[in-house]
């Protein structure tokens, strides 16, 4: 399969360009574009230019708002709650993300909840924004039943992801974003696109038998990572990104859905926490940069997000690489077809 290179630049007006031509406002369509963007910058193509096709089908069966104005509103000292309008999420936490940012240098420690939102893309980008200016950061969102609770056969729970950042002095901040399935699900479907096999342990066929074969388990379900462990943390952001905040489970969005291959409606808890209002106002970046050098310290251990900003270095003036079938498939979209 051949390629097609891109600037950053140029991913961003494709992507710009191909929103705009399917109902996104300016605004939206640029906040989205930059989440797109940021992830090939990074290499994670799971969750950029692959992305696209979804956002559009969901712009184009009318189930998402191109045009949404989310709201901001003040729901106690140290939340914040963000009306998506029923559009993308990168609108709505780019409205949030100061609000909640404030409350936290304010109180401590704050939240910032999004109802309405439909969620496509990678956490890391929206904890990175926060920890660059100075804060702890926790992200939680959910999706359609997509992974198995432990022991059963049959989808329940979303992907589930989670995401955490840490700012320090010098250098980028330290973020993971993982699922809680053995797997996110792009790369299950990159796999399946390309003919890949993936490891044991990542997903069941219809039938409920364990396969590696990544079409046998887009039709069966994924497996939580570790077992009972992973099907905890999933049913902890369960809880957090939909009980908690009043928005749908993962069954029920996958209930509700329109199946058109972009994201369902959700919901996301996001909380801030000032590390300098927690009685170490002096020396907490010193004193966790011992951990992270103590850890370094052994051959072949490296911090989490490393590999992702080795990545950005060489993206940001090299480009990246789109595969042709899916290029010519995004400028399809941008022409109406």
């Amino acid at each position: 399969m051949s390629d097609v290179p891109l600037t950053l630049d140029e991913v961003h007006a494709l992507a710009t360009r191909c929103l705009a031509a399917n109902g996104c406002d300016g605004a939206n369509a640029a906040a989205l574009a930059d989440t797109l963007t940021a992830a090939e910058g990074d290499l994670c193509v799971s969750h950029g230019l692959f992305r696209l096709p979804g956002y559009v089908a969901a712009l184009r069966s009318g189930k998402v708002n191109g045009a949404a104005d989310p709201g901001v509103d003040e729901i106690a000292p140290s939340v914040v709650r963000v009306d998506g309008d029923g559009g993308f999420a990168p609108l709505a936490l780019v409205r949030g993300r100061e609000p909640l940012a404030e409350k936290a240098r304010d109180q401590g420690i704050a939240a910032l909840v999004l109802v309405d939102i439909h969620h496509f893309a990678a956490l890391w980008i929206e904890v990175e924004a926060l920890a660059e200016q100075g804060l702890c950061a926790f992200a939680f969102t959910a999706s359609k039943a997509l992974v198995a609770a432990a022991g059963g056969t049959r989808p329940f729970f979303g992907t589930n992801p989670v995401s955490f950042g840490w700012p320090r002095r010098s250098g980028p901040p330290m973020v993971f974003d993982q699922a809680s399935a053995a797997m996110a699900r792009g790369e299950v479907m990159i796999a399946a696109r390309d003919g890949h096999d993936l490891p044991p342990g990542v997903g069941l066929d219809a039938d409920g038998k364990p396969t590696t074969n990544a079409k046998e388990i887009l039709a069966g379900t994924q497996l939580p990572f570790g077992g009972y462990k992973g099907s905890s943390v999933a049913l902890m952001v369960e809880i957090l990104a939909a009980g908690l905040i009043g928005e749908r489970f993962s069954f029920e969005a996958s209930e509700r859905d329109n199946n058109d291959g972009g994201p369902a409606r959700g919901g996301e808890l996001m909380l801030a926490i000032d590390p300098r209002r927690f009685g170490d106002a002096e020396g907490y970046l010193d004193h966790t940069e011992t951990l992270f050098e103590k850890m370094l310290a052994q051959d072949g251990v490296r911090l989490p997000g490393d590999r992702r900003h080795a990545n950005r270095e060489t993206t940001r003036d090299g480009g990246v690489t789109v595969p042709k079938a899916l290029h010519d498939q995004i400028v399809g979209l941008a022409a109406g077809s």
